[in-house]
């Protein structure tokens, strides 16, 4: 991974020492793709294109980092924040608005890779937890794995989320999912999602009411999915893009 950077500090001298230092990391590595001088700049810069990491200065003339991190707290696409800084004294601070790590001025080019560590691990730990569908049943709670789940069925107010060796049982919305996983699920019915990856051939089937329908049959489970009339054709034209 490489870590799209934003580096926030009111001092040209301090952002040139952090750029330079970057150059020699490499486990993770680390592109600064923009620069501010001030918080309201970096919240800018924030808005409108996609980061992976702020190293964020506290004192700044008019908004500091930290009003810069506590505006970040409620997004879930929010980049990692590294806090680097002279004032230690910020620290539990920091941390309380969920910092990956806090670096003192020297900033030393170990303890910077260290903090690039720490900062891909969340990142990964988030996208995973973001994959995956948290499954609530009788008291016990389980993640499972978007890159799991071959389909999803609405019945009455719950959904079945099938995997390959289990079906669960979901309070939600198959638009919900649908809209959030545009290019992982295809819708087939108005009561389906069908993972497109899981898609392996179309084919005629009676469910007892219409003899001239069709079903899908997917990776690693006997059942198969109908298909409605209506979703056919985008069904096919994803089976002709697979070829």
């Amino acid at each position: 991974m490489t870590l799209k950077t934003l580096i926030v500090d009111d001092e040209a001298l301090a952002r040139s020492r952090l750029r330079t230092l970057l150059r020699d990391c490499r486990s993770p590595a680390a592109e600064v793709v923009a620069e501010a001088a001030q918080g309201a700049e970096a919240q800018q810069h924030l808005a409108g294109m996609a980061l992976d990491l702020v190293l964020l200065d506290v004192h700044m003339p008019g908004i500091d980092g930290i009003e810069v991190a506590r505006t970040l707290r409620n997004r879930t696409d929010a980049p990692a924040v590294v806090f680097v800084t002279a004032h230690a004294a910020h620290a539990v601070t920091a941390f309380d608005l969920d910092a990956v790590d806090y670096l003192t001025k020297p900033v030393r080019a170990e303890r910077l890779q260290q903090a690039l560590q720490k900062a891909e691990r969340f990142l990964k730990e988030r996208r995973a937890l973001q994959e995956s569908v948290l499954i609530q049943d009788r008291g016990r709670a389980e993640r499972v794995p978007l890159s799991e789940v071959l389909y999803l069925k609405s019945e009455y107010k719950y959904l079945t989320v099938r995997t390959a060796t289990r079906s669960h049982i979901l309070d939600g919305s198959l638009n919900e999912f649908e809209e959030r996983y545009p290019t992982r699920f295809l819708r087939v019915h108005r009561n389906a999602l069908v993972a497109r990856s899981a898609i392996r051939a179309l084919e005629k089937y009676d469910d007892g009411e219409d003899a001239e329908g069709w079903a899908l049959r997917l990776d690693a489970i006997p059942e198969p999915v109908a298909v409605s009339r209506r979703q056919l054709a985008a069904v096919r034209e994803v089976l002709k893009e697979a070829r």
